[in-house]
């Protein structure tokens, strides 16, 4: 596999560079009468790489929700960088979802009519970069990730893992400092997984962004440069 891709200075979103600070502060959510997180608190620095360990159920894809902008947050504060979360609304939350973040979801969350390039073009065009420019970008970034020859392809035609190689190149697209990981490794069996383990690791290691990932898989923890636990909702020892 080649190195990531260069930024085109001239084309590129105005994105961060590297990693951002990430603090979670006395976070609460509930789902109805139903409580999900309590008291939630957490200090990434740049870079860093988090695994948020636990069992199903214990409200680990709710705080990634949480820290990606993707649920609103009820009670505590989430800073990343210097934007807070919480304060964020309309346009604003969905700049930093797209120039701030990038998610790697378990399901990969591909839309079906569109190629695998166009999967990848999709988070550029939303961050208002031309199509000239996506198209060179999505094109470098699917033979980073060894898929040139199946850039055509929709993800129906795809296998589970080279799904996930374009969810990966698609959550890179507009360098984010902050990546998201949501059990990207659930639905892959041990070969795939292991590539796509090392596919993330180089994507940290180039870019210097800061990963969170949730997982209940303690192979996959045990890459992370720290490791937490949640248990019905709270972290534990």
């Amino acid at each position: 596999m080649q190195p990531l891709p260069r930024p085109d200075a001239a084309a590129a979103a105005p994105t961060p560079t590297g990693g951002v600070p990430v603090i979670v502060d006395g976070l609460c959510h509930r789902y109805g009468s139903l409580g999900v997180l309590a008291d939630v608190g957490l200090d990434l620095d740049p870079g860093e790489h988090l695994a948020v360990m636990g069992p199903s159920g214990a409200g680990k894809s709710t705080l990634l929700a949480l820290v990606g902008g993707l649920d609103g947050i009820q009670a505590g504060s989430i800073q990343v960088g210097e934007q807070l979360v919480e304060r964020l609304r309309g346009a604003e939350l969905a700049d930093y979802r797209r120039r701030t973040v990038g998610f790697v979801f378990q399901h990969f969350g591909l839309l079906e009519a569109l190629s695998a390039r166009e999967n990848v073009e999709l988070a550029m065009a939303l961050a208002g970069l031309s199509r000239p420019a996506r198209r060179r970008r999505a094109t470098d970034l699917l033979e980073r990730v060894g898929l040139e020859e199946r850039a055509a392809h929709l993800p129906a035609a795809l296998s589970g893992g080279e799904r996930q190689r374009v969810a990966i190149a698609r959550a890179i697209a507009n360098r984010p400092a902050l990546l998201l990981a949501d059990e990207p490794t659930g639905n892959l069996d041990e070969d795939t997984a292991w590539h796509v383990l090392e596919l993330l690791s180089e994507v940290r290691g180039e870019t210097g962004c800061t990963m969170i990932v949730v997982t209940h898989n303690p192979e996959v923890a045990r890459r992370a440069d720290r490791r937490v636990r949640l248990s019905r909702g709270r972290l534990v020892a």
